[in-house]
């Protein structure tokens, strides 16, 4: 029997996020503080980070993309990498929540207020995927009802907008986690598309918006 991946990760992420809203000492031993990584070595802090929330509606909000967007792409790698697929989807996972915090953990090791929490990083590896893959699918906008715009599109702008406000800075949210996740989605499966398979997913996903602009 094949299983859910998608829905076994938002499992044991509530199962870590829930009782930790009302244990400090779990935040203050799961969350990403890059001066106890720097000093003390303690890389695990990359992973366990991703498995609890600030609150109810972080949880929610990620482990609802998370889920929307994770079955896709899960059912996606098992047909693009066969009986590879669901362990290509995890490495994926479990790699970009280290992956997406690595430029944060460079500029912050030394500052002692820092601390992250979340798997916004991870989750954003997973939406950017799917765009790469499906690019000229629409993406809906929760703060415009019924409005869609393709994956490409979306993208661009959601990649603009992360890197100037973590340029900016002075914000509660890791946009740049958002931004590294998003990126470092794309060229995991671009790497593993090529070493295992005969696709050339960059030229495909260029055709496919090169298909949707010729359809006007």
């Amino acid at each position: 029997m094949d299983v859910n991946i998608t829905l076994a990760i938002v499992i044991i992420t509530c199962l870590v996020s829930i009782p930790a809203f009302s244990s400090q000492k779990m935040i203050d031993d799961l969350i990403f503080y890059p001066p106890a990584i720097y000093r003390r070595n303690q890389w695990y802090r990359f992973f366990t980070c991703g498995f609890i929330h600030a609150d109810w509606m972080h949880l929610a909000f990620n482990m609802y993309a998370f889920y929307a967007f994770g079955n896709y792409i899960e059912g996606a790698f098992v047909q693009l990498f066969g009986g590879m697929g669901r362990l290509i989807y995890i490495i994926l996972y479990i790699t970009s929540l280290f992956f997406c915090l690595l430029p944060t953990y460079i500029k912050h090791r030394d500052n002692a207020y820092y601390r992250s929490l979340g798997a916004s990083g991870a989750v954003s590896a997973i939406v950017f995927v799917f765009i790469f893959l499906f690019p000229t699918e629409g993406i809906g906008l929760i703060f415009i009802p019924g409005l869609h715009i393709p994956g490409f599109i979306f993208g661009l702008i959601y990649l603009i907008i992360s890197s100037v406000l973590a340029k900016r800075g002075g914000s509660h949210i890791n946009h740049s986690a958002h931004f590294w996740g998003a990126v470092y989605g794309i060229v995991f499966t671009v790497i593993a598309a090529f070493a295992l398979t005969p696709y050339n997913l960059p030229a495909l996903f260029l055709q496919q918006v090169q298909d949707y602009f010729s359809s006007f």
